[in-house]
């Protein structure tokens, strides 16, 4: 069945992007587990993927939105479901070619056509998308998983393996009258870093400021406390209170009575220079994930642009920029602005589709794809 084939290899893909450990070796063991099964019940396909293509339990609740999100076309909670009772399945009957008229389309066609849909939705520039289309990719953004990356800490905890503990070992010695009964070890607690968003919400970024903006939900939405959001244009507005909701749909209604320079003119090094002062040293940007969602349209002057990126980037530990216009063919970054902020940007991707997001969400959680030209070793 290659459509079927299709349709779940195109659902591993949107699981992997969620943060689901799906890799190749799942994703077959999930269709030799439909080879016994009915392909075409929804609650087969449901179990089949859960017991091979999840890890952890973490991954349960991915599971969930992704499969809702993925096939029904829509967000849900995760739900407690009964596992499923084997029961012998009688031997196919042979079905006449003709069809009645009270009988069903084929649902695995239907799926495998809304999964095809879905997979040339992932690729289609938000800009040139019609309402529906927006719809469904609102829908997926929400469901995408932008935890940030584990940081060591300067805290130790115990530990099976790792560096001695002299003061835990030496408890134990006192406990047991001076025998060593085992050698105690510590190990660095690790955290989540920190990851700030600045989202440019000018006038030439209008067609793809609300789709960075939910992408940003989901980053807090995954994030936690970890995570802050700011939209820059004309002025420096924090957001992350309100991207706290966790309906996407009241965050965003929310964030728009927030910003008071929608569709504005573009002053990004003046606002760098606010950020680094108000958040800067002792703020949420040191040793963080700083995330740039701009098209680098500088209407002030490009040389203070370029002095703020080179402070923020001593001051964090990562610099993604995310130009919605690099998704295009034949892309150049000729823009003062872009070619002021780049010699200090780690990470220089698109911010145009799902596809794009996605591997920007990937970055965030530290695992981009080796080889990047723009990409130089975290400090």
């Amino acid at each position: 069945m290659p459509g079927a084939t299709e349709t779940l290899v195109g659902f591993a893909r949107a699981l992997r992007a969620a943060g689901v450990a799906a890799d190749p070796g799942r994703v077959h063991a999930m269709l030799r587990a439909l080879d016994h099964l009915d392909a075409l019940d929804p609650g087969d396909v449901y179990w089949a993927g859960r017991l091979t293509l999840c890890s952890d339990p973490a991954d349960l609740p991915r599971y969930d939105r992704c499969f809702a999100a993925y096939f029904s076309g829509r967000t849900a909670r995760p739900v407690r479901r009964t596992p499923p009772v084997a029961i012998p399945r009688p031997a196919a009957v042979p079905v006449a070619p003709g069809r009645g008229e009270g009988e069903e389309p084929d649902r695995a066609d239907l799926r495998a056509s809304v999964a095809s849909e879905i997979e040339v939705l992932r690729h289609r520039d938000v800009a040139r998308l019609d309402a529906a289309e927006r719809a469904q990719l609102n829908r997926l953004i929400a469901v995408l998983e932008a935890a940030p990356e584990q940081r060591r800490s300067r805290r130790f905890a115990p530990a099976a393996s790792g560096r001695p503990d002299p003061r835990r070992t030496v408890r134990d010695v006192l406990r047991h009258g001076g025998e060593i009964p085992a050698l105690r070890y510590r190990a660095h607690r690790t955290r989540p870093r920190r990851v700030v968003l600045l989202v440019d919400v000018s006038g030439s970024m209008a067609p793809y400021a609300d789709a960075l903006l939910r992408f940003a939900h989901a980053a807090v939405r995954t994030g936690g406390r970890t995570t802050e959001v700011f939209s820059v244009g004309t002025r420096l507005t924090r957001l992350t209170r309100q991207l706290r909701h966790p309906d996407p749909d009241a965050a965003m209604a929310a964030v728009s009575q927030a910003i008071p320079d929608w569709r504005g003119g573009t002053r990004l090094g003046e606002e760098l220079k606010e950020f680094c002062d108000r958040f800067g040293q002792r703020g949420p940007a040191r040793g963080a994930i700083v995330v740039i969602a701009s098209d680098g349209w500088e209407r002030g002057d490009a040389t203070l642009l370029g002095a703020q990126m080179a402070r923020l980037r001593r001051l964090a530990h990562r610099v993604v920029w995310a130009n919605p216009h690099k998704g295009r063919p034949g892309y150049r970054p000729l823009t003062a602005g872009m070619r002021a902020a780049l010699p200090h940007v780690d990470h220089f991707v698109a911010g145009h589709s799902l596809a794009a997001l996605e591997e920007l969400a990937r970055i965030v959680r530290k695992t981009a794809r080796k080889g990047d030209r723009h990409a130089r070793r975290p400090r």
